[in-house]
C-alpha cells in the first residue's frame, strides 16, 4: 500500500518541501511515505542542493529494507545518498559564489538521516561537485556511489598506466565505470559478463576485451593476458575468488566490493606464492581524499564521455516504491533516477 501524508518535521527550519521517506524498514510500497518536510538550512560548512534527480543505488534499497538485520540508525530516513541538482543556500564558511552552481550530490544520506528523494537536502560542502556544462543533471545523479567505488576499487593501489586490469560484471553500474576510468588511466581492461550474448551489450570504448564466464573464461583471459591480470576489480569475491587466483599475476590485487557468501573461502596457496593482495571496499568509510580525487575525475571523464553511465530510466518522486521494486528484481535496464519537479 502506497502512503501519502502531510508532516511537519519537529525541527522546524524552513519552507515545507516535497520528499519520500521510511519511518519503518520493510516492502517498498509498505514503508516508503509521501509527503510534506521542512527545508533545513544549512549549518557551517554545508550548502543547500535544490534537487532534480535522485540516483538509487542498491545500497539504498537495503537500507530500506534491514539487509543483514541492520536497524534504522535514525526515527525517519529521506533515502538515496547520490542525486543533482544546484546549490541554492550555502551555510557559514561556504563560499557563496557558490549560489546557484549546478552539481551533483554524493553520501548525502551516509550517517546522516536525509537523502536526495527530496526536493532539497543539505550536505557538506564538498560533497556537491560542480557538474561541468555538458553533463546533464540525471547523469550527474548516477555519479556518487557507484563511481567513487570503482575509482577506489581502481586506484586505491597506485596507478595501472601500463597494468592489466580485469573488471568483473562489466555491465554492473561499478563495473562499467571502473572499466572506463582504468582505460583513462592507461590500463588495458578486460571485461567479465555472465553470458556469451551479453557480450555484444558492453558499448563501445568501455574494455579492450570482452568474455564470459559461462565457459573458456580462464583460457580466454590468458590469451589476453598472457603475463597475467595485475588488478581485479571483484563484484562477487566467493564465485569468483578460484578463477581470480588462476589468472593473477605476481603482486596482483584483487579489489572487492561485493561478494554473494558474506564469510567467503579463498585458495590460500595460489594466493600467497603469488603475493596476492585482497583489499575490501566499503565505501561509506573511504578516505575524504581518496572521496574528492575520485569526485574530480569522475567529473572530467563524464565531461569527456557522455555515454559514461549508459542508459538512465527515470520514474517522478511519487513512483519511488516501483523504481525501489524493480532494482530488487534485478537487471533493470540501466540506472534508476527519481526526476524531482522542484
Amino acid at each position: 500500500m502506497w502512503l501519502e501524508r502531510t508532516t511537519i518535521d519537529a525541527d522546524c527550519k524552513g519552507d515545507h518541501m516535497r520528499a519520500a521517506f521510511y519511518e519503518s524498514q520493510g516492502p517498498a510500497a509498505e514503508v516508503l511515505q509521501l509527503g510534506d518536510l521542512d527545508e533545513r538550512t544549512p549549518s557551517d560548512g554545508e550548502v543547500r542542493v535544490r534537487l532534480t534527480h535522485s540516483g538509487i543505488n542498491p545500497g539504498d534499497v537495503k537500507k530500506r529494507q534491514a539487509w543483514l538485520g541492520a536497524p534504522m540508525a535514525f526515527d525517519r530516513i529521506v533515502p538515496h545518498s547520490d542525486g543533482a541538482g544546484f546549490i541554492e543556500a550555502v551555510g557559514p564558511g561556504v563560499d557563496p559564489a557558490r549560489v546557484g552552481r549546478r552539481v551533483w550530490v554524493h553520501g548525502a544520506q551516509s550517517y546522516r538521516d536525509f537523502g536526495t528523494a527530496a526536493q532539497s537536502t543539505v550536505v557538506p560542502d564538498d560533497r556537491a561537485i560542480e557538474l561541468p556544462d555538458a553533463v546533464s543533471n540525471a547523469v550527474g545523479a548516477c555519479l556518487g556511489i557507484p563511481g567513487i567505488t570503482a575509482h577506489r576499487a581502481v586506484f586505491a593501489d597506485g596507478p595501472v598506466d601500463g597494468a592489466v586490469v580485469l573488471v568483473h560484471g562489466v555491465l554492473g553500474a561499478v563495473g562499467s565505470l571502473a572499466a572506463q576510468l582504468a582505460r583513462r588511466g592507461g590500463a588495458t581492461v578486460i571485461g567479465t559478463v555472465r553470458r556469451d550474448t551479453d557480450i555484444d551489450r558492453v558499448g563501445p570504448g568501455i574494455a579492450d576485451v570482452v568474455v564470459s564466464t559461462a565457459a573458456g573464461v580462464e583460457e580466454r583471459v590468458h590469451e589476453a593476458a598472457p603475463a597475467g591480470v595485475n588488478r581485479i576489480i571483484e563484484v562477487a569475491l566467493s564465485a569468483n575468488v578460484d578463477l581470480d587466483s588462476r589468472i593473477v599475476a605476481d603482486d596482483a590485487v584483487i579489489a572487492a566490493y561485493g561478494s554473494p557468501d558474506a564469510r567467503p573461502t579463498i585458495p590460500l596457496w595460489p594466493l600467497l606464492f603469488a603475493n596476492v593482495s585482497i583489499r575490501l571496499l566499503g565505501s561509506d568509510d573511504f578516505p575524504a581524499a581518496a572521496k574528492n580525487a575520485a569526485a574530480q575525475e569522475l567529473s572530467a571523464a563524464a565531461a569527456d564521455s557522455p555515454q559514461l553511465v549508459g542508459p538512465i530510466r527515470e520514474f517522478p518522486l511519487e513512483e519511488i516504491a516501483a523504481a525501489h521494486e524493480l532494482i530488487e528484481n534485478g537487471r533493470p535496464g540501466g540506472r534508476v533516477v527519481l526526476t524531482i519537479d522542484s
